[in-house]
């Protein structure tokens, strides 16, 4: 087959959900099991939540902080505990959740049972899945995929002999139970009607339209009945309430409109559309096996999981991450989930929504290196509604200025605790965090105009934590009550405790916020009282400290934890994302880095999928090729699909993301004002290529390998900046023209 590592592709069709394959355009999005008699097609819309906004910041929680923090102060863990699990949590405890759009149904009415030569593929790159088999003397094939500029899903049905396409289809939703109505509108279209659940809920619609060639259509009851055509185009269209007035009007619109167009127009402007971003990028690692290339995906993740290497599978693997990217988060579409788009259950786990204690950003970090800087829009238009709400947490339960957000948020923005679960829901560092996406997109677009637009953003972040941030005996200026996040310290008397002062990544986190802030203003030329007075107050945030074992401490103390391998590793954020540790600047710290993570490892960490894509990006910063790449390969064999989409488990599609990231780190790094090239390349990928790849500075980077060793490297100029780059100790100091691509040479012995 062609693109080999361009391709997912199976000899059956999909069992069950985690073998389905994913489409969508940012908005819209479909599960396709590829079924031969009874095909399935799960949907989702990526405003279909439960639910309107509310109001859920604790009205106790302000005329209570200054106890908590007293009582957190004078060591009294469970009393301050207590009091914080009622005076601080959310009002009800829970925010709103991700829903279904509901199912595509088709029912195909086929004279023969047996089918043969069936294949079923998702093709990276054309962002279209295609189903084939043989029954008798006839071939079927469906093709199917989202568009971004019509805005709909097409599934196209031919055959290789006429009249023989008899099918009927409808749409569903749990079984009936989860939509108001479903009618036909014209002999050609349905209409699905509905309203999610609670005050303010999102009414939804989701329609469909039939374009045959020969042949007949027709309704009966809610159904479409297709018979003996030669061909079939279906458009499905959904709208809601939560972007427009009148959904339904919408939803048709859409669907009229496209309806006009031929399917190959249709196809064409998708694949258009969809190669602007994906063809930025290309990469290929060692040679093509033709026994391994040969076989199934499945199959080839199940070799993996036996101890065979197929480097090939690994490039599709980085390249899915960038069609999952591209799919679930476009221009004007929401950020993507906890489950990207993909959701089947009318209750999903962890209400798929939005964790930002690290799984929404994850999400995002391969937006900038893997050159996808306009999938990273959603976010950052998702923040400055967080904003908005975020200023009303920090007035009424801190009493401080800015805005803060906790370790979740929603469809509405939504800025209280998160559950009643101590570990994790009394963590104010959710707004900060996210914050630091706006100076990373910066920092690899160099875009001043967005600067300038985001500066705002950045400074009522930071000026959440000048007001909060009180001083302790040591002169330090720390964060409380917080959380390091769902992790629990053991105190020498053997009291455990998850509410703290002052926990590691707090610090790190807040270091990196003031320090872009602070860098913005310079910039931009603005704001200079603001500016000296942070980096006045950042000189009194902690620095990561080395503690009894030679680790990394995770909390201000030097505690123990009860869970030595817990899957999250927060108090090295300043070796990734972050940048206070790296083996260039801070040696010592790199040691304790790799004392922690050896530590995390020998007790069971990296167990989660997210986790593991943590980990790869953490040995990638520290230089340890061999290491990440045994992570890799850990993250295929342990945590990975057999769609390829991340397993927590259940899915969750950080890891995706997070793995994806983690190999474009082994390749190029450009955080410590150098671009380094190879600084981390794995023995075992001995030659091979990348293009496209973005290094902050506005800068993207081709190279070649091979024997391990640089062959080409050239590296084009967005913005006309001057730039380090580093290659195996070696350094060229390159001034740059906009617009200019250039040749490097280094003695490479």
């Amino acid at each position: 087959m062609k693109n080999t590592n361009k391709l997912l592709w199976y000899k059956q069709p999909a069992n069950d959900w985690n073998e389905a394959l994913p489409i969508g355009n940012g908005r819209l999005g479909g599960m396709v099991f590829g079924l031969i008699h009874k095909e399935r097609i799960q949907l989702n819309e990526d405003s279909v939540w439960y639910g309107g906004p509310r109001d859920r910041n604790n009205p106790d929680a302000l005329k209570h902080l200054s106890q908590i923090r007293k009582l957190l102060s004078d060591g009294r863990l469970k009393e301050a505990e207590n009091l914080a699990a009622i005076a601080f949590t959310g009002t009800p405890e829970t925010q709103r959740h991700y829903e279904p759009l509901g199912d595509l149904l088709l029912d195909m009415n086929h004279r023969e049972t047996r089918a043969s030569n069936y294949t079923r593929q998702l093709d990276l790159d054309n962002a279209i899945t295609k189903v084939q088999y043989t029954l008798g003397d006839v071939t079927f094939n469906r093709e199917i995929f989202n568009s971004y500029p019509d805005q709909v899903m097409v599934i196209r049905l031919t055959a290789s002999e006429g009249n023989s396409i008899s099918f009927r289809t409808s749409l569903d939703r749990g079984n009936g139970r989860n939509f108001d109505e479903l009618e036909s509108v014209s002999e050609n279209t349905l209409i699905m009607r509905g309203e999610t659940g609670g005050k303010g809920g999102i009414v939804f619609r989701c329609g469909i339209k039939i374009i045959h060639e020969n042949g007949s259509v027709k309704t009966l009851g809610n159904q479409l009945f297709i018979e003996k055509a030669d061909s079939v185009t279906l458009i499905l269209a959904a709208a809601t309430s939560y972007r427009y007035d009148d959904p339904e009007k919408q939803c048709l619109t859409i669907i009229e409109r496209v309806s006009k167009k031929e399917y190959q127009k249709l196809r064409r402007n998708h694949i258009q559309d969809y190669q602007e971003l994906f063809h930025k990028v290309n990469f290929q690692i060692g040679d093509s096996n033709e026994q391994l290339t040969e076989l199934p995906t499945d199959q080839r993740l199940d070799l993996m999981k036996q101890g065979k290497e197929d480097l090939t599978l690994i490039s599709t693997y980085f390249h899915f991450g960038r069609y999952l990217l591209i799919s679930s988060s476009r221009p004007n579409s929401l950020p993507a989930t906890l489950q990207g788009i993909w959701n089947e259950n009318m209750l999903p786990p962890w209400d798929s929504k939005y964790t930002i204690n690290i799984n929404a950003q994850m999400n995002y970090w391969p937006a900038e290196i893997c050159n996808l800087s306009e999938c990273h829009q959603p976010l950052f238009e998702h923040i400055e509604k967080i904003k908005e709400n975020g200023k009303k947490t920090a007035e009424s339960m801190y009493g401080c200025r800015g805005f803060t957000a906790h370790h979740n948020t929603d469809i509405w923005g939504d800025t209280a605790p998160q559950d009643i679960y101590m570990p994790a829901t009394i963590w104010p560092m959710g707004a900060a965090w996210l914050c630091l996406h706006l100076w990373e997109h910066f920092e690899f677009t160099r875009d001043v105009e967005f600067l300038g637009s985001s500066y705002d953003t950045l400074k009522e972040a930071s000026l959440f934590f000048v007001d909060f941030l009180i001083e302790n005996g040591d002169g330090l200026l720390i964060t409380t009550p917080s959380v390091s996040p769902e992790n629990t310290y053991i105190l020498p008397n053997g009291e455990k405790g998850t509410l703290c002062e002052g926990p590691s990544m707090d610090s790190q986190i807040i270091f990196s916020l003031f320090s872009n802030c602070i860098r913005a203003s310079e910039i931009l030329g603005t704001d200079e009282n603001f500016r000296l007075q942070l980096i006045g107050l950042i000189e009194k945030i902690p620095k990561p400290k080395i503690g009894k074992h030679g680790q990394i401490q995770e909390w201000l103390e030097d505690y123990d934890e009860e869970e030595p391998g817990h899957r999250h590793i927060s108090h090295l954020f300043a070796l990734y994302p972050g940048n206070q540790i790296s083996p260039s600047s801070t040696p010592n710290l790199v040691k304790a880095a790799k004392v922690t993570l050896e530590r995390r490892l020998l007790s069971g960490g990296g167990h989660t999928g997210w986790s593991r894509a943590w980990i790869i990006n953490m040995w990638a910063r520290l230089e340890e090729g061999e290491l990440a790449y045994q992570h890799i390969v850990e993250l295929l064999k342990s945590s990975t699909l057999p769609n390829l989409l991340d397993n927590h488990p259940p899915f969750q599609i950080d890891g995706n993301f997070g793995g994806t990231a983690g190999i474009a780190e082994l390749l190029l790094q450009s955080h410590n004002k150098k671009i380094h090239l190879f600084p981390a390349l794995p023995k075992e990928w001995r030659k091979g290529n990348v293009s496209g790849l973005k290094a902050r500075g506005g800068f993207e980077v081709d190279l070649s390998w091979d024997e391990g060793k640089l062959t080409c490297a050239t590296i084009y100029s967005l913005k006309g900046e001057n730039c380090v780059i580093l290659y195996n100790n070696e350094s060229i100091d390159l001034k740059t023209t906009e617009g200019q691509t250039y040749q490097l040479v280094f003695d490479d012995k």
